[in-house]
């Protein structure tokens, strides 16, 4: 497929590196959620990720938080398609991107690989050099490109995130309670597989996605979310995601828990979620980048979805 006079790489229906069984997942069109994007398909050293693109101009490749995927972009990617070029990704595990092996200490799931993932994709659409911006997960994928590819990244928005050193090595009552299901997933497997599995819609409608005002997660978008959440495979590599957290991420960040993001940061935050509310969120970042500058919204933790026209503006201003 031909784009803008660059090949846009679609891939093959195997990718040979990955088991067969947890290659292949059912597809599920998104592009109603997304017009005038396109569909792509895009094969790693370890993964085949899923994702669209659409507008013209700037790069900027956009990267979701969990039990998410690219479509919790939906209404901010066509907002900044009117002045960049959008690709909206799911991370390996996530949506409709293949489910790559554990691996030693999670390592499948590290976002050292996550992040060669998602360079490897922008690569293959011919993109060197681009900005990110990412929420919840995607945020400490953005980061860790940030770190591993300096080069690559122009600029990084994070949004509503903490660094993960500072919430594990500093961990309070009040921020467990909140976010429990941190220590629930990282649990040995099948348990959080389990116990989520058997009881996912009601999880996703009465925890992950409830105290919203209606319409901010809309039925389409759910009925995505939902439907990846029970393929037991997609859980199954949710919980990895977790559990590399705890683990190999974990190492990585306390070894480079010093190093300073060169690129300019873009921090933004719920003033009612619990980042907001628990945490200094700027300050984190300031202490981990070179240049920060960042504002809290009257909301909580689904940004994107909360609050489309006003995120895509703030990072439509940043990414100029």
């Amino acid at each position: 497929m031909l784009r803008d006079g660059g090949l846009v790489t679609m891939v093959r229906d195997a990718h040979h590196g990955l088991k067969e069984g947890i290659m292949k997942k059912s597809h599920g069109s998104t592009l109603g959620l997304f017009p005038g994007f396109e569909p792509f398909r895009s094969a790693t050293a370890g993964a085949e990720i899923n994702g669209v693109i659409g507008g013209s101009g700037p790069p900027v490749l956009l990267l979701h938080g969990w039990p998410q995927s690219h479509v919790e972009w939906h209404r901010v990617a066509p907002l900044l398609a009117r002045n960049f070029t959008v690709i909206a990704t799911d991370l390996r595990g996530y949506g409709d991107s293949s489910i790559p092996a554990d691996g030693v200490n999670h390592e499948g799931y590290s976002k050292r690989e996550m992040a060669r993932d998602q360079i490897a994709v922008m690569r293959s659409l011919g993109f060197e050099r681009f900005a990110v911006a990412g929420h919840d997960r995607g945020a400490r994928v953005g980061q860790r490109m940030a770190i591993d590819h300096p080069a690559a990244v122009k600029r990084l928005a994070l949004i509503d995130v903490v660094p993960i050193y500072k919430l594990y090595t500093h961990l309070t009552k009040e921020f467990a309670t909140v976010y429990y299901h941190w220590f629930l997933l990282i649990q040995p497997p099948p348990l959080p597989e389990t116990l989520l599995g058997n009881s996912a819609e009601f999880f996703l409608r009465n925890w992950a996605f409830s105290g919203l005002i209606p319409g901010v997660i809309t039925a389409e978008a759910f009925a995505h979310y939902l439907r990846c959440f029970t393929h037991p495979a997609t859980l199954h590599a949710m919980c990895e995601d977790y559990r590399a957290s705890a683990t190999i991420d974990l190492e990585h960040e306390k070894k480079e828990c010093k190093k300073k993001m060169q690129c300019p940061v873009l921090v933004l935050w719920g003033a009612q979620g619990a980042m907001g509310m628990l945490y200094d969120v700027l300050a984190e970042w300031q202490a981990r980048a070179l240049s920060v500058r960042g504002r809290a919204f009257d909301g909580g933790h689904w940004l994107p979805e909360q609050f489309p026209e006003d995120v895509a503006a703030e990072l439509a201003a940043f990414f100029m």
